[in-house]
């Protein structure tokens, strides 16, 4: 674990002026209590109480996903929020969700009995027991790529699932494909299914083939290719979207074991800008998401629920990252 000395070492001031800005010393201005609280979060630092005589307490609920190391894709969404919540006073504790604590408990009995006033709820699917609860508790809670709705104590918040198919669309038809195939995996989390909804409306918007002989999904990336890839060929796409970066990735490693060229013979796209996205062999295009701003955004939507402004959705801004896994369709002689 770092030290006060670390993290004094790290901004370039003293030791005792980062014990008084953890410790909400009067004499720090806000500043720099936020500057010092941010950087001691972001380095590890896990014995911050800002107050005392109150610790306030939020929890993120986390399932099926990795985020303990920063290449991990729910690292930076943990920390956005963290920076966000540490130095508004809170502190922040981590559950990773399991079956037994969801028999054990309701989601409003658990957060009673750790006295947490709310929660950030990731890598929830649509098959999870606490997702029922979440209809009626009364606990503020926020989802991230999940919905509920109806319950005003429940905000979403994501990346703009439209406007990234309609980005990555608009790309493919600027460069020519008319014939485009999505892969996905198992649909059965909310986004999952609203990316493929999403594909489907948009490909309707541009005109373009729609029908399901052109999309085609499972739990399994290799079996997915394997079921699904050969037919999208046959039909005559010249370019595959994928609901996600690793599902992309084994496509891209099929596409060689099969001598199918990327992008010469088939262009590929994807969704997330993990980190392997800029390392694949081509670099893969992608939809890139902020996940620090998505943290971020959980707690904004957490701390307006407790000022009785209750958001519905969250919608961040997506980017397309254009690399080298998509160009022009080939003219057909």
């Amino acid at each position: 674990m770092p030290t006060l000395n670390d993290i004094a070492s790290k901004l370039g001031i003293s030791k005792g002026t980062v014990s008084k800005a953890i410790n909400g010393a009067d004499d720090i201005s806000d500043a720099l209590r936020k500057e010092v609280l941010e950087t001691a979060v972001e380095m590890g630092y896990s014995r911050i109480c800002v107050n005392k005589k109150d610790t306030k307490k939020l929890v993120i609920f986390i399932r099926n996903m990795e985020y303990l190391k920063e290449e991990d894709f729910g690292y930076d969404i943990v920390m956005g929020f963290k920076k966000m919540a540490v130095p508004a006073g809170y502190q922040v504790d981590i559950v990773e969700l399991t079956k037994e604590i969801e028999e054990e408990y309701s989601y409003e009995e658990f957060m009673l009995a750790n006295n947490y006033e709310g929660a950030f709820v990731l890598g929830f699917n649509l098959f999870d027991t606490w997702l029922a609860n979440f209809e009626t508790s009364h606990t503020p809670l926020v989802l991230f790529d999940n919905m509920v709705k109806g319950n005003p104590f429940v905000s979403c918040v994501g990346v703009d699932t439209i406007e990234s198919m309609e980005q990555i669309i608009s790309y493919l038809f600027e460069l020519g494909h008319r014939k485009i195939g999505y892969l996905s995996s198992e649909l059965g989390s909310y986004v999952y299914q609203q990316r493929h909804k999403a594909f489907l409306n948009t490909m309707i918007h541009y005109g373009l083939e729609h029908s399901s002989e052109y999309t085609g999904s499972d739990y399994d990336a290799r079996r997915c290719i394997l079921n699904h890839l050969p037919r999208m060929l046959e039909l005559g796409c010249s370019a595959i979207v994928c609901s996600h970066d690793e599902l992309a990735h084994a496509l891209l490693a099929y596409c060689q074991e099969q001598d199918l060229r990327v992008p010469e013979d088939i262009s590929v796209v994807g969704i997330d800008n993990l980190p392997l996205s800029a390392t694949s062999n081509p670099p893969l295009t992608t939809i890139y998401q902020d996940k620090v701003q998505i943290g971020r955004a959980g707690y904004y939507a957490l701390s307006s629920q407790f000022a009785d402004v209750h958001i519905g959705t969250l919608s961040l801004h997506p980017q397309l990252i254009i690399r080298q896994s998509c160009t022009y369709k080939k003219e057909e002689c």
